[in-house]
Order: structure tokens, then sequence, then C-alpha cells
């Protein structure tokens, strides 16, 4: 019998532990950039599109920032004064945190700075694809929502 520790899935997890009114500002900054995006040309649409794909998500930002301190720590702790390497500790003991549960306490600093998950960078991409016509004819602004699945 498999043990289950009700952790919460892949995707929703960041969401899940970000307090609701920072899910619903990321949310509502992107359907405002999806709208302003209507008027847009296919290529400005296209340019905005490889923005999005060039965008940091949560998970790159909360595993560069915890090498940077674990490596910092470990430096110090080298260098300095072996006591440095509890920040090392520190730093692991969260990201390994963030793993299990999707939560660490750097996260909320990062959410509030609206830094998204890969899953609503994806959303918006698909919004623009819609508006572009890339699933036919070109979508209208609550159509390309609709299907981008936003919030």
């Amino acid at each position: 019998m498999p043990i289950s520790l009700n952790l919460p899935g892949t995707a929703e997890r960041v969401e899940r532990h970000t307090p609701d009114h920072v899910n619903e500002r990321i949310y509502s900054d992107m359907r405002r950039r999806v709208a302003e995006c209507y008027a847009l040309s296919d290529e400005e649409i296209d340019a905005r599109i490889l923005e999005l794909e060039r965008e940091w998500d949560i998970e790159r930002t909360l595993e560069a920032n915890a090498s940077t301190v674990i490596l910092t720590g470990l430096a110090l702790g080298t260098l300095a004064n072996r006591k440095w390497y509890a920040l090392s500790a520190l730093a692991a003991g969260f990201l390994l945190q963030h793993a299990i549960q999707g939560w660490c306490p750097p996260l909320s600093f990062f959410r509030r700075r609206a830094v998204r998950t890969a899953r609503e960078i994806y959303e918006e991409i698909t919004a623009l694809r819609a508006l572009r016509g890339d699933f036919g004819e070109p979508e209208d602004i609550e159509a390309a929502l609709e299907r981008a699945v936003l919030h």
C-alpha cells in the first residue's frame, strides 16, 4: 500500500502557497498585457512571445538564488569562518523544502515581485497565439483568455 503524503502536484504547488491577492495581481497583469497586444501586428506579438520564452520562471529563480547563497556560504566558510557553512545548509534546506512542498521562505519574496510559474508564462503565450490566429481564426480577447485558461 503506497504512502500518501498529501503533497501538492507540481503544476499548482506554487500558486497554492501564494496569497490569493498576489496570484490575482499576477493574473490581472497578465490579462492587461494580453489586452494591450490585441491591436499589435503578428510580428509584434511574435516579439512578445519570444520575450516570454526567455522569462525566468519561479523555479529557475529559486534555483539560481539558492545556488548563489550555497556557493557564498561555502566560500565564506572556507575563507572566513566555518560558521558560514550554516548558510549553505539553510539554503539547501529551503531548496529541498520547495521541491517537496512547493513552498520556502524566498518564494513569498519572489512571488510578490511577480515572478511567475512556467504555467503562468505559458498561459500568456497561449493567449497571444490565440490572438494571432494560431488555432484558426484570430480570437477576440475574451476567447483568447479563455483558451489560455487564465484564472
